[in-house]
């Protein structure tokens, strides 16, 4: 339905002091703490994965070597979705607006909204993290431990399993977060040999952010009379700090971001688009904006996370 001057009836007389509704400030983009950024000019990306060599062998004297083989892995594709919205103003209203309250307000709200559209996709992500039925690569979801609720483990392609998770629910706490650091320390690759992955980034709802705060910032472990040091932070295990962000829906889950290459990816198609255009009938003013993207991961190793309990 178009904007019309029945719409925006005040618009058209002066002595309106101020709109409001539309003046508020934006949160900082934060997607971007969530993924590693890429470019793309092709209407998909796919990621392949490889097994790598297992272990070396006993060489006996006189004899060969023995030879080992590496196979294709999982296979992730990255379908780039087009998002757009728009609101048409009649000639009317664009004509009579006293205030510029419907083309040049409402354009702005316009971009507000592209880039609230893209948050939530991002943030989904992490949201769908416990859910089945958003598998990855590996036919699991990203999570995958006992106490994620759903899919208890990752296969890896050389055989046995490994999982990204407390084998139970926890809420963040410091003990939570040592054993996170402990766990991921036995993380190996398809082939089951040891990797250096290590935590960067603890990401949390808002709800969490001065619990985390508490525990990864002071320089005494926290909640106790003892004078023990705050070993998280004397050893700077989690080096890129902090990153709230606001488009978490689980108020308790919090999850830790590595060092683990090819994992969280976000893909720019093409960049957001803004146009306006007049409809040769009405005169209507059409205003658009259009962007193409995909988020999701590859390698489920970049994250580690709990629903919290």
């Amino acid at each position: 339905m178009a904007i019309n001057t029945g719409n925006f009836a005040k618009a058209l007389w002066p002595g309106v002091n101020a709109w409001y509704g539309k003046a508020y400030d934006e949160h900082m983009v934060e997607y971007t703490d969530l993924f590693d950024t890429y470019s793309s000019r092709k209407a998909y990306e796919e990621d392949v994965g490889v097994s790598g060599l297992g272990l070396a062998a006993v060489k006996p004297e006189g004899g060969s070597v023995a030879y080992d083989t590496m196979t294709q892995g999982y296979l992730k594709r990255y379908n780039h979705v087009n998002y757009g919205l728009g609101f048409v103003v009649t000639k009317e209203m664009f004509d009579d607006d006293q205030y510029d309250v419907v083309a040049s307000k409402r354009a702005r709200a316009l971009a507000f909204s592209m880039r609230q559209t893209k948050e939530i996709v991002g943030a989904n992500v992490y949201n769908r993290a416990f859910t089945d039925g958003y598998d990855g690569a590996d036919g699991v979801n990203l999570v995958a431990s006992a106490g994620s609720g759903n899919d208890a483990s990752h296969p890896l392609m050389g055989g046995g399993t490994l999982t990204n998770g407390p084998s139970a629910a926890v809420d963040l706490s410091e003990a939570a977060l040592e054993q996170a650091c402990i766990d991921m320390a036995d993380w190996t690759d398809e082939r089951d040999l040891k990797i250096a992955v290590i935590p960067q980034t603890l990401i949390i709802p808002p709800e969490l952010t001065f619990e985390a705060d508490r525990i990864l910032n002071t320089p005494l472990r926290v909640g106790t009379a003892n004078n023990d040091i705050n070993a998280l932070k004397n050893m700077g295990k989690f080096p890129g700090g902090i990153k709230v962000n606001h488009y978490l829906t689980d108020a308790d889950a919090w999850f830790i971001r590595t060092n683990a290459p090819d994992a969280m990816k976000y893909f720019s198609r093409t960049d957001d688009s803004f146009d306006m255009d007049n409809d040769f009938d009405t005169d209507n003013a059409k205003f658009k904006a259009t962007s193409r993207y995909s988020f999701g991961w590859t390698d489920w190793r970049g994250i580690y996370g709990s629903p919290g309990v």
